[in-house]
This record gives C-alpha cells, sequence and structure tokens, in this order.
C-alpha cells in the first residue's frame, strides 16, 4: 500500500474525530442555552403571577403591607436581573424565602385560604414552581454534558481553541422548602 495512501487515510480519520468532537461542543452549548431559555420561561411566568398573588393577598392581609411591597421589590430585581445564572440565581433565592414567608404567614388568615382566587392562585404558583424545578434539572444535566466535555482529554483541547467554556450550574431553593408555620399555642 502507498504510503501517501495510508497518511490521507490516518488524517482523513482524525479530521472526522476533530469534526466530531467539535460538533459535540457545538451541540452541548446550544443545549445550555435551549435549557436556558426554558428556565428563563418559567420565571417570567411566575414573574406574572406574583403580582396577583400579592393583590390578592393585600386586601386580607392589611398588616402584611410591608412583606408584600418588599416581594414586589424583589420581584421587579429579578425581572431586571439579566447577568449570569449565579447572579440570577442569588435574586431568585432572595424571592423565593420572601414567597416562602408570605406563604407561612398566609395560614393565619383562614379566610383568605378559603378564597378560590388565593386557592387558584397558589396551585399556579406551585405549578410554576414545579416546572422551574423541572427547567432547572434540564440544564443542569447540560451543564454538566458541557463541562466533562470542555474539561475531558481530548475536546478540552478544542474547546480551549475554539473558546467553548464552563457554564454556570442555575441553583435555586424550592419555594416549598420552606419553614413549617409553628402551631403550638
Amino acid at each position: 500500500m502507498n504510503p501517501a495512501i495510508v497518511v490521507a487515510i490516518v488524517a482523513f480519520v482524525l479530521l472526522l474525530f476533530v469534526f466530531g468532537m467539535y460538533n459535540r461542543l457545538v451541540r452541548a452549548r446550544n443545549h445550555c442555552n435551549e435549557a436556558w431559555f426554558n428556565i428563563d420561561t418559567e420565571l417570567k411566568r411566575r414573574y406574572d403571577l406574583i403580582p396577583n398573588l400579592v393583590n390578592c393577598v393585600k386586601g386580607h392581609a392589611k398588616y402584611e403591607r410591608e412583606l408584600l411591597e418588599r416581594i414586589t421589590a424583589l420581584r421587579q430585581e429579578c425581572v431586571a436581573n439579566t447577568g449570569s445564572p449565579e447572579s440570577q440565581a442569588a435574586s431568585e433565592n432572595k424571592l423565593v424565602r420572601a414567597l416562602s414567608a408570605l406563604l407561612v404567614r398566609v395560614e393565619n388568615y383562614p379566610s383568605l385560604k378559603a378564597s378560590q382566587n388565593y386557592l387558584q392562585l397558589q396551585t399556579e404558583l406551585v405549578n410554576t414552581e414545579d416546572r422551574i424545578q423541572a427547567a432547572r434539572r434540564f440544564y443542569n444535566g447540560n451543564v454538566r454534558e458541557n463541562n466533562n466535555l470542555v474539561e475531558m482529554f481530548p475536546t478540552n483541547l478544542l474547546a480551549g481553541m475554539f473558546g467553548f467554556t464552563r457554564r454556570e450550574y442555575f441553583e435555586i431553593v424550592d419555594i416549598r422548602e420552606r419553614a413549617v408555620p409553628d402551631a403550638s399555642l
């Protein structure tokens, strides 16, 4: 066999291997982007629900004005934060803690807990939180795959050459991970 043909075949196989690694890196990056957009969609859904929840609670919980104003301000902060997943997670965690505090305080308003509007909003909020958590898990799985490709040999060589980088995980607290209301007298 002609040595030139052997070298050409080896070069062609190596080139296919490089193309395959590059395409895996692109696919991982695109999956991360798509998953992030899913999270963003669910967060916007939560932001749309919050004013309705706040208005519903306002009529019943006249003494909770400071908390309701804080939730409204935190919602605005979250809407305005379009930074990295880490910075958005910090804002989201503050909002989740405030929403959890609101849900705990609502326990003191039996007429509000029985209100159909409040129950519907609470159900929607819980469903949205479930969707956020599912989207977060999907995103973080894609980030894990991306980071593995960026860090593992031999794809790390191509990642460095073509500017592929590690992605940040998106970690927020689940709104249902809240303190149980104290029922002691």
